[in-house]
């Protein structure tokens, strides 16, 4: 097969790049979503609310060492999509070969410190039953492998994102998804320990994977394959900027992975399972609004690298305000409804299920925003200041997750203080950028947060006062159906700028036409 050469845009069609790519996105995301709610629901039943909450936890204490590997993806990201922006084709080539040597340099850390430390957390501070701890050791060990390939899939995965070869992106995930549900089918007909057979089948459908990506690029791209690292600066850049990087990655997963340990310590692992349909529930909806994004951030890096500046400012803003707009979409039938669609989701719905699933899709909403606020600092290369206070905004949610508990606060304190200092952190990054990139915080704050709140609320209570006589699956779709129409409606009339609305108008007229 021949070989691509590396592909570097030009700014003729930006914006129907970013259109092709999400619609691109979206169809796999369709498809993903409704695969990963009818898993969940298969896996929470065959395995049982107990077993299905130590998977939770245990691969939550896999998660917290995996942090790194997380940092190290966002900036292989970043430099790849700053380099492509800058037309580099020689520095691309290296960063690739840098990100591959770390990556295999984290997979190695990452095995030495699960072995040890988080080994030792399994077994001296988790809160699990017994007569599982065995099933438990067999599936962090199955945890610990799954999470090193990942780890090793990162390079191609930043790969694909940076030269926006989204086909692949979505063709790939579409595999895994049909593998998933391979696996469900085999979890249903095991006969050994379902809880082990489900993390071990998971831990080869991650070898198939990373397989994959490695055949693709060895047979697409020259830039695929490693070779002897020249620009040893480039590799302390990426450390560099990932040592800092590192600080919001530990954030996180105080913030996630943390607290749903501390929920673990404080309560019990059905607990955990409650919180792990929540996680479920807001991965599937967050996912359409990530793949906006996902579609949208190179051409982010690229504008802020090539120097447009205007096109940045536009990009942030109208990303930050579309995302929102898109998730509310999901978020407002879902929270109303609720109790209804957990009940036929999954059958017999965990206590707490159904107010952690309402909270962190609050949580969602308002993180929404941040995406692109957050690609934007990325951007800059200078991110010293802004992940030191960043860090311990939200961070801040473990220790006040921890007092709220002592305090015998309920379990859905830990996702109020998330949500109370999600909002805080929002306020923070916009005055933030104000001073890094000149983000014009006026304009962010009437164009974006103040017409997506009016647009949420008005959206909200309009859903609410019709699905409040409304009952079963028929009232269900009839309140849906609403919804999308009311919110659609008020999106256009008080969350869009005549500009946008223009936009909206050119391009169905062209439309039309054709």
């Amino acid at each position: 097969m021949m070989k691509e050469p590396l592909p570097y845009y030009t700014s003729a069609s930006p914006t129907r790049r970013i259109a092709r790519n999400t619609l691109m996105l979206y169809f796999r995301q369709m498809l993903i979503m409704a695969v990963s709610l009818y898993t969940v629901r298969v896996v929470l039943n065959t395995l049982g609310a107990e077993d299905y909450g130590i998977y939770n936890v245990v691969a939550g204490v896999v998660t917290m060492f995996g942090f790194v590997n997380n940092t190290m993806a966002t900036s292989t990201q970043r430099f790849l999509n700053f380099t492509i922006g800058k037309k580099d084709k020689e520095k691309t080539q290296q960063t690739f070969n840098s990100s591959v040597l770390i990556h295999f340099g984290i997979a190695l850390i990452f095995i030495l410190l699960a072995e040890s430390v988080g080994l030792w957390f399994v077994n001296s501070r988790l809160n699990i039953p017994p007569e599982r701890h065995p099933a438990a050791l067999w599936c962090y060990q199955f945890s610990v492998m799954t999470t090193v390939f990942n780890v090793l899939r990162v390079p191609y995965n930043a790969m694909i994102i940076a030269y926006e070869k989204m086909s692949f992106f979505a063709g790939m995930s579409i595999i895994e998804a049909s593998l998933k549900l391979v696996v469900v089918y085999l979890l249903l007909i095991a006969t050994a320990d379902k809880l082990v057979v489900y993390s071990g089948l998971l831990t080869f459908l991650s070898i198939v994977i990373l397989l994959c990506h490695k055949i693709y690029y060895s047979k697409k791209f020259e830039s695929s394959h490693f070779h002897r690292i020249r620009d040893v600066a480039l590799v302390k850049e990426l450390l560099g900027f990932s040592g800092w990087s590192l600080l919001g990655a530990t954030a996180n997963v105080a913030n996630q992975q943390g607290t749903n340990i501390v929920l673990n310590i404080f309560t019990n692992v059905a607990v955990n399972a409650a919180m792990g349909i929540a996680t479920q529930v807001n991965t599937a909806v967050y996912s359409f609004v990530g793949n906006f994004q996902t579609a949208f951030n190179p051409q982010l890096v690229k504008s802020y690298a090539a120097g447009e500046t205007g096109r940045f400012e536009s990009l942030v803003i109208r990303s930050s305000k579309f995302s929102f707009f898109l998730l509310s979409l999901l978020v407002t039938p879902l929270y109303i409804h609720c109790p209804y669609v957990l009940g036929v989701w999954l059958q017999d719905v965990p206590k707490y299920a159904v107010s952690f699933v309402r909270l962190i899709l609050l949580w969602s909403l308002v993180d929404s925003l941040n995406g692109p606020l957050w690609m934007s600092i990325q951007a800059t290369g200078n991110i010293r200041k802004y992940q030191l206070i960043v860090s311990i905004l939200i961070s801040a949610n473990l220790p006040l997750s921890i007092v709220a508990l002592k305090l015998n606060a309920p379990p859905q304190a830990i996702l109020i203080i998330r949500l109370a200092l999600a909002v805080i952190t929002t306020i923070w990054r916009m005055f933030f950028l104000r001073g890094r990139v000149g983000l014009p915080v006026k304009e962010f704050a009437f164009n974006v947060v103040a017409r997506c709140t009016s647009v949420f609320v008005a959206g909200f209570l309009a859903t609410a006062f019709l699905s409040f006589r409304l009952t079963g699956l028929g009232g269900l779709i009839v309140s849906c159906l609403w919804s999308l129409a009311a919110n659609l409606s008020l999106m256009y009339i008080l969350g869009m700028t005549k500009a946008e609305r223009n936009i909206i108008h050119s391009f169905l007229r062209s439309r039309c036409r054709k």
